[in-house]
């Protein structure tokens, strides 16, 4: 794994030293020899994570740290901390100030480039989860500029620890702030993680009766598990299995004796990042609705169902399949918009929407073509089938006025055409026309009634 390290040092040894390292190992390195050198180096260049020493003059490396976590430009990059400052105080206000890790020098350099690629991995994925909200804000599905990340850091957490001492003393530091649950075995957390909305686990990796890094390997091979951030508590001094849990995807550590200040920040830093991942999946899956649905009845739109249609023709035409389609078009609705307003005919059109969805089948596809038009996409269903439902829609349309914000009843009707597919040679755009035609025949002959391309 290659990535862009920002490394700042007021010291010009320690940064050659540290580049020549980060260079051997593939890093494309780029320094800074000061705090403001630094902010403005992360918001032009983009790192992929920034080594930053604590001891600068003018702008400290918590001030640094601080600031770029403030900005929407670079508060998701990873920050580690790299200082001869060996306090447990210093370790708790570097991690409080936002930094992601805190590591005292000298530093292993294996522990160090572990750390590194870990925390590279955990950005790609915010960088994937960025440029999709990016293409939805062009595309106009969802507002620029994200919402601000809740600043409630209480979670739910699972404590995995078969020694019963320390599992208690975890989980009375935790359960100040958090929701604590504590799994006895690798199935009793598979199932707790995989089935309910925990936010992290926190998991011995010096297990008695159990592998402690195959637990971890577990939930990060299941589906259900993948993302959900896992702390993983090792011995001092066990390097080689930090680094290998560092390696398959574990999110961050605490070295015994753990330190209930250290404990409480680092968890913060995790639901900190587990939030704003969960706010830009959230955004992302807003505007891919949004991007195939019509915005004011629900229904899918007309981009969605020529995809869908193209489709269920290809299919059709290998299998032999049956497919129908309808299209329905609301009699008079310009009448409607002309006597009561156009308020009262996009009321008109949710309320029909509502009709439309509700008696339809969950294999059908209801969209709304465009104005007062509408589609639905009957999948492996014969002509004189569709009549029927058809015909069910248009009796469930007009045996009920609809009902207005002002009160007003509106009597509604529609009228409807409806084809099915010849195969093999059948393409969409025919389906559709003949749909069509049958709707002008509808209309035609009275309005209020359903006419197929056979009668």
């Amino acid at each position: 794994m290659t990535a862009r390290v920002l490394i700042v040092d007021d010291i010009p040894a320690n940064l050659k030293l540290l580049e020549a390292k980060l260079s051997a190992e593939y890093f494309e390195v780029i320094q800074a020899a000061d705090g403001p050198a630094a902010i403005e180096l992360a918001q032009r260049e983009q790192p992929d994570i920034v080594l930053l020493d604590v001891m600068m003059p003018g702008m400290d490396g918590y001030e640094v740290c601080q600031r770029l976590k403030q900005l929407p430009e670079t508060h998701h990059i990873p920050v580690v901390m790299v200082t001869a400052l060996d306090q447990q105080s210093d370790r708790i206000k570097g991690l409080e100030s936002g930094a992601d890790d805190f590591l005292t020098k000298p530093i292993n350099d294996i522990a160090l480039f572990a750390r590194v690629k870990s925390l590279v991995r955990l950005k790609t994925l915010t960088d994937e989860l960025r440029m999709r909200e990016s293409t939805g804000q062009r595309l106009g599905a969802i507002e620029n500029g994200s919402q601000p990340t809740p600043a409630d850091f209480s979670g739910r957490c699972i404590v995995v620890d078969d020694r019963a001492r320390q599992r208690a003393r975890l989980c009375e530091m935790l359960g100040a702030k958090h929701e604590v649950t504590v799994a006895e075995s690798s199935a009793e957390l598979l199932e707790l993680a995989a089935h309910g909305d925990y936010d992290f686990v926190l998991i011995s990796l010096s297990l008695e009766t159990e592998d402690g890094l195959r637990i971890c390997s577990q939930l990060k091979s299941l589906d259900a598990t993948r993302q959900t951030p896992i702390l993983a508590i090792v011995e001092e001094g066990d390097t080689a299995r930090l680094v290998r849990a560092l390696d398959m995807g574990v999110n961050d550590y605490l070295t015994r004796p753990v330190e209930r200040s250290e404990l409480l920040a680092r968890c913060r830093s995790q639901l900190r990042r587990k939030r704003y991942q969960d706010q830009l999946k959230d955004n992302f899956q807003r505007s891919l609705e949004m991007a195939i649905t019509d915005s004011l009845t629900g229904l899918y739109n007309r981009r969605y169902m020529t995809n869908h249609l193209a489709t269920l023709v290809d299919e059709g035409a290998h299998s032999g399949k049956a497919l129908s389609l309808m299209i329905l078009d609301i009699d008079f609705f310009k009448a409607v918009n002309d006597t009561y307003g156009h308020g009262a005919g996009d009321e008109v059109l949710k309320e029909f929407s509502k009709r439309l969805s509700t008696n339809v089948r969950g294999i059908d596809l209801a969209c709304r073509l465009g104005g007062e038009e509408f589609v639905v996409v009957m999948p492996d269903t014969e002509l004189e089938t569709a009549m029927s439902i058809a015909q069910r829609l248009r009796m469930r349309i007009a045996e009920r006025a609809f009902k207005t914000d002002t009160e007003k009843m509106i009597e509604v009707t529609v009228s409807i055409g409806l084809a099915s597919a010849h195969w093999p040679d059948d393409t969409a755009e025919a389906l559709l026309e003949r749909a069509d035609q049958a709707l002008y025949q509808a209309k035609h002959d009275g309005r209020n009634r359903v006419n197929s391309e056979a009668a």
